[in-house]
C-alpha cells in the first residue's frame, strides 16, 4: 500500500465501495480499509435486498431525495453491469383501522415523487395477490429485489478498473488533522502503517460513531451516540405465495414485518425489531409466535410451522426505542471543523437503495 493517497474511505459496504467508485473514476488515489476479510459482511448482506421506491420517509429528507435519486441509478447501474435484479412490484397492505394512515403515506410518496404509485382495493389486491387479506393497499410497481453479492462485486470491480485499492483485514488506529491532510494509522494483520491522505470518508456503518473517538480534534460535544435494532428474519420453505413484496403499515422504528423475495422466488419475513447492545446474529426461534401473528393479519392462512430461523441484520441507528427513525446524517468540516472527514451516520435502510446516490452527494460535497 502506498503511503498515500487522495481519499481514504472506511468501511467497505456498499456505501463505501460506491464512495470509493465515485471518487475513483473521477481520477482520485483512493483507498479503502474494511476490516473484514471481505466486502459487504456486514449491514450490506444482512438485509432484504430490496430496492425501495421512496415512499416512507420525510419529505426533504435525505432519506427521502437519495432514495429516489439511488433507485434509479441503481436500476440502471444493474442492467449496464448485468446484475441480477428484478422488478417485483410491492404492494402495501392496510387494514380497516389504517385507511387514513395508507392515505397519508400516499400523498408522501406523491411529495417524494414517487409518482407511479396506485390505490387498491381489496378486490383489485385479491386479483394481483389471492392469499393477501386487507382493505385498501398502494402497489409500487418500482419497487424491486436485487442480489447484492453481485452488487458488491461489480462495485468492487469498477474500484479495480478506475486504479482503486481495498485493503481487507484493515482497520483505522488513528487519524490526526495536518492543516489540509489528515494522517492516518492503519493496521492489518501483518503491519501497522500510515497513511496520508486528502480525504477521510467515515462509511463504518455499525462502527462508524466508534470510529469518531479515534479521530483527533474530533469534537467529543457533537454528542453522537450508536443504537443497534436487530432485525430477524424467518423463511417459509415449501410456499411461495406472492409474486410481489407484501409489506404492512409502517412503524416508527422500521417497515413492519414485510414478506420479501429472493431472486429464486423463496419467501422470507422480516425484519422484526430488537433493540441490542453488542452484535449478535444468532437468531431465535422463540420469536416465531410474534412473526406468526403479525404475518397472519395480512396472510390469515400461513400454515403452523412453516417459519424457520434465516438469519439476522442489524441496523445503526442514531436514535434509540420510541423515537421516530432519524435521518441520514452526511457530516462535513462545516459542521465538526476537522479539515477533510466526512462522516456517514446512521445509514440504514434504505442505504442500500441509495448507495449510489449517497456516493455522488459525498463526491460532490468533497471536491466543490
Amino acid at each position: 500500500m502506498d503511503n498515500r493517497a487522495d481519499a481514504l474511505i472506511i468501511g467497505a459496504g456498499v456505501v463505501g465501495l460506491a464512495c470509493a467508485k465515485a471518487l475513483a473514476q473521477r481520477g482520485l488515489n483512493v483507498i479503502v480499509a474494511e476490516r473484514n476479510p471481505r466486502a459487504g459482511q456486514e449491514t450490506s448482506s444482512r438485509n432484504s435486498g430490496v430496492i425501495h421506491s421512496g415512499i416512507y420517509y420525510p419529505t426533504g429528507s435525505l432519506k427521502a431525495r437519495l432514495c429516489v435519486a439511488g433507485r434509479d441509478q441503481l436500476y440502471a447501474y444493474c442492467q449496464e453491469r448485468d446484475i441480477m435484479h428484478r422488478r417485483c412490484g410491492k404492494l402495501v397492505v392496510a387494514q380497516a383501522p389504517q385507511l387514513d394512515q395508507l392515505q397519508s403515506l400516499l400523498k408522501r410518496a406523491l411529495a417524494n415523487g414517487v409518482n407511479d404509485l396506485q390505490f387498491l382495493t381489496a378486490a383489485e389486491v385479491a386479483k394481483l395477490e389471492p392469499a393477501v387479506r386487507c382493505t385498501a393497499a398502494l402497489l409500487s410497481p418500482s419497487t424491486g429485489i436485487i442480489d447484492v453479492h453481485e452488487y458488491v462485486l461489480a462495485l468492487q470491480a469498477d474500484i479495480d478498473t478506475a486504479h482503486g485499492l481495498i485493503a481487507f483485514n484493515t482497520e483505522l488506529i488513528s487519524a490526526h488533522g495536518y492543516g489540509d491532510r489528515i494522517v492516518a494509522e492503519l493496521r492489518s494483520i501483518n503491519e501497522e502503517t500510515e497513511l496520508d491522505c486528502r480525504f477521510l470518508v467515515n462509511c463504518a456503518g455499525l462502527h462508524a460513531i466508534d470510529l469518531l473517538r479515534k479521530i483527533d480534534d474530533y469534537p467529543a460535544d457533537r454528542g453522537h451516540r450508536a443504537y443497534f435494532a436487530k432485525g430477524n428474519y424467518f423463511s417459509c420453505h415449501g410456499f411461495k405465495p406472492f409474486k410481489h413484496l407484501v409489506y404492512p403499515m409502517p412503524t416508527e422504528a422500521s417497515l413492519g414485518l414485510h414478506a420479501t423475495l429472493d431472486l429464486d422466488g423463496t419467501t422470507r419475513f422480516g425484519p422484526d425489531v430488537e433493540w441490542v447492545e453488542a452484535l449478535d446474529y444468532r437468531v431465535d426461534a422463540a420469536r416465531d409466535p410474534a412473526f406468526y401473528a403479525s404475518i397472519r393479519e395480512y396472510w390469515p392462512n400461513l400454515p403452523d410451522g412453516a417459519l424457520q430461523p434465516a438469519f439476522a441484520g442489524i441496523r445503526p441507528k442514531l436514535v434509540g426505542a420510541g423515537k421516530f427513525a432519524a435521518d441520514f446524517l452526511i457530516e462535513g468540516w462545516n459542521e465538526h471543523g476537522v479539515v477533510g472527514l466526512v462522516n456517514l451516520l446512521g445509514i440504514e435502510s434504505p442505504g442500500l437503495t441509495a448507495s449510489l446516490a449517497i456516493a455522488e452527494e459525498v463526491a460532490q460535497r468533497l471536491l466543490s
